[in-house]
């Protein structure tokens, strides 16, 4: 929900500049992101630790399922395992999605569909494949969104692990490579690149942007993000990062996982909170152990 970028002026002009139809009607976005940058990719659980002096690992694990002690659930790390944490999807796309859920008006998707990489394990000199018991190394997701007032279906494509979409051919234009985490609007007149948070937003190839005129501002400007929640505080406006955006957009990063880790096509309803897929059904509600039921 705090995501700063929600309040940046960027994610404004990014939406100003898709609003005005600078590249016309927008049927594809890519990002992608250079994480994890944390240990991930577990095939096998870690060897049990001592649990550290004063710290009460009872209370950290709190409704997830009981296992023993070991660094390697905690600091950075606790990203990787499903218990625990989201992975690079759910870490970085919270702030990602962010404003290409604005941009766009997304809500929910219609269809999810991601797959990691393989892993691989050695058996008298043999290689077979495992499965991993935590976030991959990398994997990739698709997201199909329908039609929106004024605006058609679009496909949304993730990316992590060091895996980046093909490079639009306006960057060799303009001698470039791909950057390590961006974020690339493919509309029906353009292409719109911007940083990984929707900073910076631009028109490819250079030499399109420096022909460009910036559309009028229609969006009021935050007056900054820590300002815009003590304004609602007060009974102001709602602030800009608010669940009726971060709801949906953590909805999406949820089913991209559980996608993931089933493999399975899922269509998602998002009245009835079921995709049609048993084993990714049984992943939408959380687990509590005994002691932690709400």
């Amino acid at each position: 929900v705090a995501t700063m970028n929600s309040s940046a002026e960027s994610t404004d002009k990014l939406c100003e500049m898709i609003w005005s139809g600078a590249i016309g009607p927008v049927r594809e976005v890519h990002n992608w992101s250079n994480r994890p940058v944390w240990e991930s990719g577990f095939t096998q659980l870690p060897a049990e630790e001592p649990v550290p002096e004063g710290f009460d690992w009872d209370l950290w694990l709190g409704r997830s399922e009981w296992r023993p002690f070991s660094y390697k659930y905690t600091h950075t790390v606790f990203r990787a395992w499903y218990d625990f944490g989201t992975g690079a999807l759910g870490d970085m796309g919270c702030y990602s999605f962010d404003p290409v859920f604005r941009a766009l008006r997304l809500t929910a998707p219609e269809t999810v569909e991601a797959y990691a990489n393989t892993a691989f394990g050695v058996t008298n000199l043999v290689p077979h494949p495992v499965k991993y018991v935590s976030h991959p190394l990398a994997m990739t997701a698709h997201f199909r969104f329908p039609a929106r007032a004024g605006m058609p279906p679009v496909d949304l494509y993730w990316y992590d692990g060091g895996i980046k979409p093909p490079k639009p051919a306006e960057l060799d234009e303009d001698g470039l490579g791909m950057p390590n985490e961006g974020l690339l609007f493919v509309g029906d007149y353009g292409k719109i690149l911007a940083e990984f948070h929707g900073g910076n937003p631009r028109l490819i190839p250079a030499a399109r942007n420096r022909e460009f005129t910036p559309p009028p501002p229609v969006i009021e400007r935050s007056r900054g993000h820590y300002e815009d929640w003590i304004d609602a505080c007060r009974g102001g406006k709602a602030p800009r990062a608010r669940f009726e955006v971060a709801g949906p957009v953590t909805e999406t990063l949820c089913l991209g996982i559980i996608a993931m880790r089933t493999g399975k096509k899922l269509r998602w309803d998002p009245v009835k909170m079921t995709t049609g897929v048993p084993e990714a059904d049984a992943l939408i509600k959380p687990y509590y152990r005994s002691g932690w039921e709400i």
